[in-house]
């Protein structure tokens, strides 16, 4: 039980089940499918609780100045369980499927201007993920509304409070960014002697090699015939001035994005273990939140069609372009430049990565 409690609990009073089973409408003589639709919502709710406290303690975790490794076990269980509730709730929609149109329009003006937009706890997840307001649709601000919401309510006031303070903490993805940068290179440590001329090293041989990949994919393709050989040069030149951009943004190394590309190239040492177990940690969950959005949106399409949403929005084609939301992108980009294990850069200090010939 609980910290400070007795113990001595019965089993509705330990889940305060009395007071919650009183909150579904059944005061305002509900039929069983706005009942249906207000359990399946609010179970929502719940698990977005879930999802705050265990990606707050995830990014508490990167978020330090020194992570030690044992802490990072801790940050992907997190994680994986963020995952599974994610899954979960995109199955959840297929319950709320077996609402009919007409069952449901016999309900919805009742809603008022009531949107799942309004959802200040989906607000929050974002935002602690760290999903930039310029990747919003339309570059919106996702307080807007709770703002205008506040004016002359305390309980409202409160809730933009809690975005607001939200807004003013490290996200998910500065801390994880923040950690990835401190990745020893090539045995060359963050911040070390000699580090940047390292890892400017480290970057400038992969490109060469990625290069070369690009090049030779070219002639390959000119040689069985495939198009205008001269297009896909110029498409396998494009891929490659992407890779530039990428790891030298305006000219300069970025080393955050170097530490990914060495975690991804090297994922068999074993002092990368963890580090790359965490990053496919976070891939899958971005995953399983696209697939949430994605379902979200023909359960919605299913039922409402494409009639506008009862906050006002577009309604699918707002909640297909949400699917569209990618807040992790280096970590998915940097897929993107890999080369095959013998192209890329020779290790350098093996034995400082746990790495020996026996391993």
């Amino acid at each position: 039980m609980g910290e400070g409690g007795s113990g001595n609990w019965s089993y509705a009073d330990y889940l305060q089940l009395h007071e919650l089973l009183e909150l579904q409408g059944d005061d305002r003589n509900i039929n069983s499918d706005e009942m249906h639709f207000i359990i399946v919502h609010q179970t929502f709710e719940l698990w977005f609780k879930q999802v705050i406290r265990e990606l707050s303690e995830a990014r508490n975790i990167l978020g330090g100045d020194h992570v030690p490794e044992d802490d990072i076990p801790r940050a992907v269980d997190h994680l994986g369980r963020t995952t599974e509730i994610f899954r979960l709730m995109a199955n959840q929609w297929t319950v709320l499927e077996t609402l009919t149109p007409q069952g449901f329009l016999a309900f919805r003006d009742g809603l008022g201007s009531a949107s799942g937009f309004e959802s200040f706890q989906m607000r929050e997840f974002e935002i602690l993920l760290g999903l930039d307001n310029d990747d919003r649709i339309g570059g919106m601000d996702p307080l807007s509304s709770f703002r205008r919401m506040a004016e002359g309510d305390e309980r409202s006031a409160t809730i933009l409070a809690r975005l607001e303070n939200a807004m003013s903490q490290p996200s998910l993805y500065e801390s994880m960014m923040n950690w990835v940068e401190r990745t020893p290179i090539m045995g060359s440590s963050y911040g070390s002697k000699g580090d940047a001329e390292n890892v400017r090293a480290y970057i400038e041989t992969h490109l060469e090699a990625h290069r070369a990949v690009c090049e030779e994919a070219a002639e390959r393709s000119a040689g069985w015939g495939a198009g205008d050989p001269s297009k896909m040069a110029a498409r396998m030149a494009a891929a490659h001035d992407g890779a530039v951009s990428f790891l030298m943004p305006e000219g300069e190394v970025s080393r955050a994005r170097a530490g990914l590309l060495f975690i991804e190239s090297y994922r068999e040492l074993p002092l990368l273990t963890w580090p790359r177990t965490l990053i496919d940690a976070i891939v899958e969950l971005e995953e399983s939140m696209v697939k949430w959005r994605h379902s979200h949106a023909r359960m919605v399409e299913r039922i409402m069609g494409r009639r506008i949403g009862t906050g006002g929005t577009s309604g699918v084609d707002y909640l297909d372009a949400t699917s569209q939301y990618r807040i992790f992108k280096d970590l998915w980009g940097v897929r993107t430049i890999l080369v095959k294990p013998e192209k890329r850069p020779a290790l350098k200090n093996a034995e400082f990565y746990g790495y020996t010939a026996e391993s």
